[in-house]
């Protein structure tokens, strides 16, 4: 929730929102007709979005825009005219950028420990502080410190599945009664992500254009040993909470502390990319994508001006949709005007 709180407390030196000062962000304002694509987007599914967590930014700026957004919703034609009439597109550093996918994992679990169902997953422990490190991952899986302690959520068939189910923050585990418990991320153990797909073609037992979430839950599989220790090579540890008031219609929990929309929010680095903000994506690859999404969520491995995380939905089709998303591209915020010509005045 860090963006939300100091979205545009922007001075000429250094500009807060970014961290970074004005000149080496590189800040370069454009136009909508510079834009790939903008005019043959899907506006009133990208306002709909923006509008469920504009209340939540409480600067001054976007009172009058968010008064006016439910208005525009009228038509495409009328959303497009209210992004083009009230926001200009800024570039914040440099392109390429570095797009992969995330989703909402929906997988089999029970409420108790059976010979099926081993690997649970953990509530957040009383004395895991925030900004404080804890045990480590390897340290938490060694030691039993969760063990016996009432803290298990569920109980999943796999503990590939478990470790997956914290890159990605949220789920839904159907038990064997057919009720669907959707959890979120409550915390983590305070250590940074490390990336095991990197590790993986370090060691070169992948390359990078073979490297993907469904290749490394198959290697770590097939060498279950071996695996658990790659594993630990990641030592942040996500803990979980039950969310009993999400209805199933709607997505995950993001950042913001709302649901997240199915391909049009994005989790994004909010020292740059402040949250809330639309945020047109031009992402290249073998799936191309030209569309006007939200930053409506963070993500431990998500930093950089340039760097975003598309949210594909809940899901298997989604996970192997979004498993595979490594691309390049460029990402353009889009300001409120006084703020973007300000920006530029500055530059």
């Amino acid at each position: 929730m860090r963006g939300a709180a100091r979205l545009f407390a922007w001075a000429a030196v250094p500009v807060l929102a970014l961290g970074l000062t004005v000149g080496s962000a590189m800040a370069q304002m454009l136009e909508f007709s510079d834009l790939d694509g903008w005019q043959d987007d899907n506006h009133r599914a990208a306002l709909s979005t923006f509008i469920d967590t504009c209340s939540l930014l409480k600067d001054p700026d976007w009172t009058p825009i968010c008064r006016l957004a439910p208005d525009a919703m009228a038509s495409d034609t009328s959303a497009r005219t209210f992004f083009e009439m009230l926001f200009r597109p800024v570039m914040i550093g440099t392109a390429p950028a570095l797009f992969t996918g995330y989703y909402e994992p929906e997988l089999a679990g029970s409420p108790v420990r059976s010979p099926r169902y081993a690997y649970p997953i953990y509530a957040r422990p009383p004395e895991v502080q925030d900004g404080q490190q804890w045990l480590d991952r390897g340290a938490i899986e060694t030691s039993g410190a969760l063990r016996g302690r009432g803290l298990e959520i569920a109980w999943l068939e796999d503990p590939v599945e478990v470790f997956f189910l914290q890159v990605q923050g949220s789920g839904r585990i159907r038990m064997p009664d057919g009720r669907a418990v959707r959890v979120g991320y409550a915390g983590r153990n305070g250590h940074p992500y490390r990336s095991v797909g990197k590790e993986l073609i370090r060691m070169g037992v992948l390359d990078e254009h073979s490297a993907s979430a469904q290749s490394i839950k198959a290697f770590v599989r097939g060498n279950p040993v071996m695996g658990a220790e790659i594993l630990r090579h990641n030592p942040s540890f996500v803990f979980f909470r039950r969310l009993p008031d999400l209805q199933p219609e709607k997505g995950p929990i993001g950042a913001m502390g709302r649901s997240i929309t199915t391909m049009r929010s994005l989790a994004v680095d909010p020292d740059y990319t402040p949250l809330g903000v639309p945020v047109w994506l031009e992402k290249n690859g073998r799936n191309p994508l030209r569309r006007l999404m939200i930053a409506q969520d963070t993500g431990g491995a998500i930093k950089g001006a340039h760097r975003a995380d598309i949210f594909y939905g809940t899901g298997f089709q989604a996970g192997e949709d979004a498993g595979t998303v490594k691309d390049s591209g460029r990402m353009v915020v889009l300001l409120p005007i006084e703020r973007a010509f300000a920006l530029a005045e500055v530059e």
